[in-house]
């Protein structure tokens, strides 16, 4: 089956690709706003680059057609905190994507645990494998449509140390978790790539 997506009668653009861009990382992103921390999942989210180290997460709105907090408080502090969610932090994940009212926080709410490692940085969750430090560069403008891509320079990287393997050679290892459509998944069995002849 084809599927114009030029077409206005395809509502579903979410959904296919949602469920075929798969599977995709979550970025767990820490924003802060008059001393109220938001919490909050997204997995329109990818490394764009290590040189400069930057990242780009796709945000959208309320259901009242207001910018999602995450957006509004980048927006204003230009700084947020990308923790990666491993397998014991499935379920808090979760939870912190049910929409909240702005004066409310989802550290609060869902006894999430935070522990702030710089001053100038909202802090990160407590016991991630890894967090990224970042400072906003720039939105893109898609021409319209509801969600919004932020690119963000990653400052400064946490990595807890027993997810580091091998610290010569920086290898790290965790137990991550991926969006995939409607469900996560676990990623299970790393594999060794094959032999290029």
């Amino acid at each position: 089956m084809l599927f114009n997506l030029n077409d206005t009668q395809i509502n579903d653009k979410y959904k296919l690709m949602a469920q075929t861009i798969i599977p995709r990382p979550i970025a767990w992103v820490v924003t802060e706003d008059a001393g109220i921390i938001n919490i909050a999942p997204f997995s329109y989210f990818i490394g764009l680059s290590s040189d400069p180290a930057t990242v780009l997460i796709s945000v959208g709105h309320k259901s009242n057609g207001i910018p999602k907090d995450t957006l509004a408080n980048i927006r204003k502090s230009k700084k947020c905190t990308i923790c990666m969610v491993d397998e014991k932090n499935l379920e808090k994940m979760h939870f912190s994507s049910k929409e909240l009212d702005k004066n409310l926080s989802e550290a609060d709410i869902f006894k999430i645990q935070t522990e702030s490692l710089f001053d100038e940085y909202p802090p990160m969750i407590e016991d991630v494998p890894a967090a990224y430090f970042c400072e906003f560069n720039q939105e893109i403008d898609l021409g319209g449509g509801s969600t919004i891509p932020i690119v963000l320079n990653v400052k400064q990287i946490y990595v807890k140390d027993e997810a580091i393997v091998d610290k010569e050679r920086m290898t790290i290892m965790f137990n991550p978790v991926a969006r995939i459509g409607k469900s996560y998944a676990f990623l299970g069995d790393a594999i060794t790539p094959p032999s290029i002849p």
